[in-house]
């Protein structure tokens, strides 16, 4: 069994690394600079993973009695930091660097390039699934998207212990957003993973954790296991708002000085600077090639709404669908659209929330009492994630987009959602 070396001051950074590779290979840990070239030397490893900002020896050093000492100079060496100047990484490709990681790391990369390195396959679980964590006071908001996945539940847990560092929170208060995503009895080991993750690493109690969920799986689960019955179940935000926060129910969708209260990430209270050592995505979520996904759709002719009063959004979502032969019909305001909803029947709608004379959420609360379902993708300017799930939760739309809106974005998230419904 190949051997290798993780050096790196954070034992969060250490010891998840070293559970994801000691399947495959013997794991061995040092934690500064001296304790490099003491292992290097005594173990004589395979490879070498290493952290550039190093104590007690720099990494500099560390690559310098390496490459005197002939039995570990031929030791191939990755290097993981945060950001390096140009002169840094110019000194490191002189010293036969194998690769070099920036902070926060994607971890299917990394593992990649290892198992690349020693001719091996390490398995990863593919399953699509986006993470988002972030603190607000002592609040902790996890968002959820696509699917559930074991790395990514696994990553969550350093994630939540770096945020508790960070903003130096004892217990927290916790919202898990499950709203676009659909879970079924063959998730329950993941969901099970998810829920202990949060109790054990986030050092909190069953009654300070809120599920927002349209799902009835999910609410059978939690509330058939003991080990989960405080933890709260909604698909209403303003409960879980008002249970987590102590808000009236409708105060933290309009008043904006609440909003900036909860949504805004806060500033550590230690007053360094956030530092993570791992990525929630993966590299394939960020490389986007919708067309090629078009093929799932099925040929169908597709007919979409854009619901939206400024011109130039209108323009531009026209123009991003202009390579396909889909149909785009366009309203000004949601009074033009729900006046046309009885005459046609569109695959996709995408509404902006903010217009004059019948704003989005009146639409949609229209198309409820109507009983009209489209699969809807909300637009907002607001940076505020919250009040944009009041209607993903309260009103079933599909998924939102944040402005300004990217096309690549745009052509994404109508490729997933009508890939679900075709």
């Amino acid at each position: 069994m190949k051997k290798i070396l993780i050096v790196d001051e954070s034992s969060l950074f250490r010891d998840y690394l070293a559970k994801k590779l000691e399947s495959s290979f013997e794991v061995v840990q040092g934690s500064s600079g001296l304790d490099a070239i003491v292992k290097m030397r005594n173990e004589v490893p395979d490879l070498v993973i290493m952290e550039y900002y190093l104590s007690r020896k720099s990494c500099m050093e560390v690559l310098q009695e390496k490459k005197e000492d002939p039995n570990t100079a031929p030791i191939p060496v990755i290097i993981v930091s945060g950001k390096l100047d140009a002169d840094a990484i110019k000194e490191l490709a002189q010293n036969g660097i194998k690769k070099i990681f920036t902070k926060p790391i994607k971890l299917d990369v990394l593992l990649n390039t290892v198992g690349e390195i020693f001719n091996v396959s390490v398995d990863i679980d593919e399953t699509p699934c986006i993470i988002e964590a972030h603190f607000n006071d002592e609040i902790m908001f996890l968002e959820i998207a696509q699917g559930l996945n074991t790395e990514k539940i696994e990553l969550l847990k350093y994630k939540i212990s770096e945020l508790l560092q960070l903003y130096d929170v004892k217990a927290p208060r916790v919202l898990i957003m499950l709203s676009s995503i659909e879970l079924t009895e063959k998730d329950s080991k993941k969901l099970e993973l998810l829920l202990m993750t949060v109790l054990e690493t986030g050092r909190t109690k069953g009654k300070f954790i809120k599920i927002l969920t349209n799902s009835p799986f999910v609410r059978e689960f939690v509330t058939s296991r003991p080990e989960f019955s405080d933890i709260g179940v909604t698909d209403n935000l303003n409960s879980a708002m008002d249970d987590l926060l102590g808000l009236k129910p409708d105060s933290y969708a309009h008043d904006e000085v609440v909003q900036d209260k909860l949504l805004r990430t806060t500033t550590p209270r230690n007053g360094g600077e956030q530092k993570e050592s791992f990525q929630l995505r993966f590299e394939d979520e960020k490389k986007v090639s919708p067309m090629e996904k078009l093929e799932s759709i099925g040929g169908r002719q597709v007919s979409i709404a854009i619901v939206d009063d400024d011109l130039v959004i209108r323009e531009l979502v026209k123009t991003i669908f202009s390579e396909t032969d889909w149909e785009t019909v366009v309203y000004e305001n949601g009074k033009e659209f729900v006046a046309d909803t009885g005459k046609r029947k569109f695959d996709l709608v995408f509404l902006d929330l903010m217009m004059p004379e019948m704003n989005g959420f009146q639409v949609l609360q229209y198309l409820r009492e109507k009983k009209i379902e489209f699969p809807i993708i909300v637009f907002s300017a607001l940076s505020h994630k919250e009040t944009v799930v009041k209607a993903v939760v309260g009103f079933g739309v599909h998924s939102y987009l944040i402005k300004p809106l990217k096309p690549e974005q745009v052509m994404q998230k109508a490729v997933e959602i009508l890939g679900r419904n075709f």
